[in-house]
C-alpha cells in the first residue's frame, strides 16, 4: 500500500484491488477518472489508499482532452493489445497485391491490398506494445536502451511500407542520421 496522499497526474498507473489494473485519464478536485481494462472509467477519491501504485507521473496544472485521449490509447496499447484504425492510402484500395517468382514453374501468390496492409499495421502496433513493455520493464538501462536500438532498426527496415499509408503520422519512422 502507498501513502494516501501522493497527487497523480494524467497517465500515471494503479492496480486496484477490486478492479485490476488501471490508468488515471482525468483529474477532479477531489478525485480520479481511472480507467480500468474490464471495469471501465471509474472515479476513486484522491484520498483512496488500497490501491498499489505502479507508476506516478507528475499531475499537471491542467489537463486537456487531447492529453487525457493520448494517455488512454497509450494504456490500451499496452495493456489491451488493441489494434487503432490506420486508413489505407486511397490510390491503394481494392487493389492486390502480386509476389511474382523469377524461378519458372513456380505459381505467384496474390493477396488484396487491405489483407496485406492489415498485417503490417498490426505488426507495428505490437512492435509499440513491446516498446511500452521494454520501458515499463524491471531491466537495466543499459538492457532497455539496447532493445530499443533493435526496436528502432526495425521500425527503419519496415519504412518501405510507408508507401502504403494516407497519413505521414501513421509512418514508421526508424534511426535518424
Amino acid at each position: 500500500m502507498q501513502e494516501a496522499k501522493v497527487i497523480m497526474g494524467v497517465g500515471s498507473r494503479v492496480k486496484h484491488p477490486a478492479y485490476g489494473e488501471g490508468a488515471i485519464i482525468r483529474l477532479h478536485m477531489a478525485a480520479y477518472d481511472v480507467c480500468f481494462m474490464t471495469y471501465g472509467v471509474k472515479l476513486v477519491g484522491k484520498d483512496y489508499d488500497k490501491w498499489e501504485i505502479i507508476e506516478t507521473i507528475p499531475a499537471e496544472e491542467t489537463v486537456t482532452f487531447t492529453d487525457a485521449e493520448r494517455s488512454l490509447m497509450k494504456v490500451l496499447r499496452t495493456w489491451g493489445e488493441i489494434g487503432e484504425i490506420v486508413p489505407l492510402g486511397d490510390k491503394w484500395e481494392n487493389g492486390q497485391l502480386i509476389l511474382q517468382p523469377g524461378e519458372e514453374g513456380i505459381k505467384s501468390k496474390e493477396m488484396p491490398i487491405e489483407a496485406f496492409f492489415h498485417k503490417i499495421v498490426m505488426t507495428r502496433d505490437r512492435l509499440r506494445v513491446m516498446e511500452q513493455r521494454v520501458n515499463s520493464s524491471k531491466l537495466s538501462d543499459e538492457e532497455k536502451v539496447n532493445l530499443q536500438q533493435y526496436i528502432t532498426k526495425i521500425y527503419g527496415s519496415l519504412t518501405s511500407f510507408n508507401v502504403l499509408f494516407k497519413y505521414k503520422e501513421d509512418h514508421f519512422v526508424g534511426e535518424k542520421s
